[in-house]
């Protein structure tokens, strides 16, 4: 049995790279496997949508945790309350 090597050039630091599918992060397949399972136009505007969401996040360099953290300190805004907002 043949044991499958890296190439020469390969490097362990490559490891921690995100999946890729050609140019398409992996994250964004399953929304196309949804699609390729349930060929419908709906499904095929949410998996383009969840494509171009997940390649924008990944050309700012986003992650999706850090991402909704970003989101949730944006909506929340600079004061903080020391209150909460139902007293």
């Amino acid at each position: 049995m043949a044991v499958l090597q890296p190439p020469p050039e390969a490097h362990w630091r490559d490891s921690a790279r995100d999946a890729k599918l050609f140019f398409i992060d992996a994250k964004a397949t399953f929304p196309l496997v949804l699609f390729l399972l349930h060929i419908t136009y709906w499904t095929l505007i949410v998996a383009v949508a969840m494509m171009l969401f997940f390649t924008v996040l990944n050309h700012y360099g986003f992650s999706v945790p850090v991402f909704l953290r970003w989101l949730r300190s944006t909506l929340a805004g600079r004061r903080k309350s020391s209150q909460p907002w139902w007293v």
